[in-house]
């Protein structure tokens, strides 16, 4: 453990004025307080404190900021208090470790609306002192590298959450570094067989081509001397997850995937960062589409640098980023630049920005958002978007994430553009609406009045801006006929537990689920916003889980592990009457496959752990959820109709979900609860016997293996 001097050592490096008299109290505070606790390592607990202050002067950050890391877990933990923390170290510090210790009692479920509602929590206490989440991401970062000493059920809630919150929220901050490392970290335990093969396959290039990076360092300086330009160049290889990301995005073998090297060259002034840039260009073969210029064009968090794309040696991709070094003090900091300390004092760089206007900006887009599910899309939009910079007519410059299209572009200008919309001109020419913008590009709107939008634009745009402003016309438009339909799929859900949807118990759901009111809440179960059955489950979650057991839900597998549950795989969504396999995955247990699910083959190297079981002989309860796909007549009453033959069939439909709207058919996912094979081969002969329905079959995706 680092004791007191030596964290003040580190603190000196960079602010010789520190205030020593604060850090030492705030270090023997918090020891006293932690005295007999310990980590699930068995480590005193201190150690974790003193850990994170220690990430936080990597960053150069201010001695409130040192010693709220010191004392963040002493108001939760402890028998410490805020009256007693502010009486010992001032209002400032108290008010930081307090909103420390409200972000983590924030319980970051998996359910979205509870996320959601977490995401604006914690926006909420951003604003305040956006220092609060420096210290929280130094707290889950020195928890991730010490994750292995937790329960596996605990180790794959935090590597979930760290994956879908905290390392996106690192890198919207700008601090890239952190990024990188809390997302090797949860990946190394959500999928630490792909993370080994990755790691094994690089010993295995560089025993075939040896270390490439001292020689390529070796050719970009060279190349530079050349050109009379000096500054440092410094190379690595990309971390693991970025490469598996890379992997699954394109589609490709790790043997196929050339640009796993970086690069990045410091220089002394921003002429020199485009001479380097030139003098790469002329030893190398740029790379088409792979420039992008942060230099004119900076992110939001104040993010600067050039990155460029080549063919080096022996035509490998080569990834360079080009930046001066206050640019690159920002691109390591981020918006926690603004508090770092240079020789005793505020460290003044012009790229630095205001974290109040960052937080402005971030802002902006999600006050629009009229619920959680908005708020949370608009978010997960923002974070993980890298942008593209496109032009008006009249030159004015609009951000928008990768994937945008002129539809995003058009809502990003005003809503009522994006309405009335009916086409585009990209560079002066007509192109589709569907059509991905490419950075510099300048994009026309053509709009006609009477023009509304079509239910498939949600499935063209990319921003979350976009999608709300187009669901909020069609839930207007479509209200009536989604109230309606919502009402039947609530009266049917609710009979299913013995209860009726009665008026009451609509308003009591709705204020519940932060709805204004019934409804509204049956226009969202209509629309397939909200499920019938999640609607059920927060009146009455009991009997939901009562009528689960009764039923024998638990017990409808024979050879699963003493105390496993059935977990179906969503892939394949096996029910009983199929043939089945159980595969062992770690961390979330023993998941059922149908035999014949084409997952399995990319499974086929864990055969031998594969666990062999069947399902009970008798009646199962129809609780198994599979799902079809049906393209059906656009006519009146037809859906409706289609609900009533589900229904007839005694099966029960928990979720619908439109893939296609055209003026003469619908396409949809409609997700039934079964009893068995036999049950859903009667239900869709029942629907495919329809004469509106044109195609029926059952729906299985790869995209939801586990």
């Amino acid at each position: 453990m680092i004791d007191v001097d030596d964290l003040l050592s580190l603190v000196r490096n960079y602010n010789p004025k520190c205030n020593e008299a604060l850090l030492r109290g705030a270090y023997a505070y918090a020891d006293r307080m932690h005295e007999g606790q310990t980590r699930a390592s068995g480590e005193p607990y201190f150690t974790h404190p003193v850990a994170v202050a220690a990430i936080l002067t990597e960053q150069r950050l201010d001695d409130a900021t040192i010693a709220t890391a010191l004392l963040h877990d002493t108001i939760e933990d402890t028998k410490g208090t805020y009256s007693e923390v502010e009486k010992l170290f001032g209002h400032d510090v108290a008010e930081l470790v307090d909103g420390v210790t409200k972000l983590t009692n924030l319980e970051l479920s998996s359910r979205e609306t509870k996320q959601a509602e977490n995401f604006r929590k914690l926006f909420m206490a951003m604003s305040k002192d956006l220092r609060v989440i420096l210290v929280k991401l130094a707290d889950r970062l020195h928890n991730m590298r010490t994750i292995r000493h937790m329960r596996q059920d605990k180790q794959a809630q935090k590597a979930h959450e760290t994956m879908d919150i905290y390392a996106p929220l690192a890198g919207r901050m700008g601090m890239q570094w952190m990024r990188d490392e809390l997302e090797d970290l949860a990946f190394s335990v959500l999928n630490p067989d792909a993370r080994k093969s990755i790691m094994r396959r690089f010993v295995v290039l560089q025993k075939e081509s040896g270390d490439v990076i001292p020689k390529i360092t070796d050719d970009i300086e060279a190349v530079m001397e050349k050109h009379g330009v000096t500054g440092q160049v410094f190379g690595r290889a990309k971390k693991p997850f970025s490469i598996w990301r890379k992997m699954q995005q394109k589609e490709m073998a790790f043997s196929r995937l050339s640009d796993i090297y970086g690069f990045r060259v410091i220089t002394d002034t921003e002429d020199d960062c485009y001479r380097v840039l030139g003098a790469i260009h002329q030893r190398w073969r740029s790379v088409p589409g792979r420039f992008k210029d942060y230099i004119s064009q900076p992110k939001t968090n104040g993010y600067r640098s050039i990155h460029t794309t080549v063919s080096g040696r022996d035509g490998k991709r080569v990834e360079v980023q080009i930046r001066t070094r206050q640019m690159h003090e920002v691109a390591e900091s981020g918006v926690a630049a603004h508090w770092s300390y240079k020789d005793g004092v505020r460290a003044v760089n012009p790229f630095a920005v205001d974290p109040a206007k960052w937080l402005a900006s971030l802002s902006e887009r999600f006050e629009m958002a009229e619920d959680h599910d908005e708020f949370l899309e608009h978010v997960k939009m923002e974070m993980y978007a890298d942008q593209v910079f496109c032009f008006t007519p009249k030159g004015d410059v609009v951000k928008l994430p990768k994937g945008a299209t002129p539809l995003d572009f058009a809502y990003a200008i005003h809503t009522r553009i994006g309405h009335s919309c009916v086409g585009a001109k990209v560079d002066g020419i007509r192109v589709p609406l569907w059509t991905r913008l490419k950075n510099g590009q300048s994009v026309e709107i053509i709009t006609a009045e009477g023009q509304s939008p079509q239910a498939t634009w949600i499935d063209i745009v990319a921003t979350g801006r976009a999608k709300a402003a187009i669901r909020r016309l069609l839930r207007e438009e479509d209200r009536g006929r989604y109230i309606r339909l919502g009402q039947e799929l609530a009266r049917v859900a609710f009979e299913h537990v013995g209860k009726k949807a009665t008026e009451k118990a609509l308003k009591t759901a709705a204020r519940t689920m932060s709805l204004p009111d019934g409804d509204e809440l049956l226009a969202r179960i209509g629309a397939t916003e909200i499920s019938a059955r999640e609607v059920v489950a927060t009146l009455y979650p009991e009997l939901v889980r009562a009528r689960d057991e009764e039923e024998g839900v638990k017990r409808a597998v024979i050879g699963l592990p003493g105390g496993a549950e059935v977990n179906r795989a969503q892939c394949c969504q096996p029910v009983p009457g199929e043939r089945i396999v159980g595969v062992p995955y770690k961390g979330r247990g023993p998941i059922l496959h149908a035999i014949d699910c084409p997952a399995l083959a990319d499974l086929d190297a864990m055969a031998d752990d594969w666990i062999d079981v069947h399902w009970t002989e008798g009646r199962h309860a129809a609780v198994h959820n599979v799902t079809i796909n049906i393209t059906m007549s656009n006519d009146k009453g037809v859906l409706g109709r289609i609900c009533t033959l589900i229904g007839e069939q005694n099966a029960n439909i928990s979720d619908l979900h439109f893939i296609d709207r055209k003026p003469d058919f619908f396409r949809l996912l409609v997700d039934i609860e079964v009893r068995d094979a036999e049950h859903l081969f009667a239900v869709m002969m029942a629907v495919e016997a329809d004469s509106d329905v044109a195609t029926l079959e059952r729906f299985r995706d790869l995209d939801r293996r586990p």
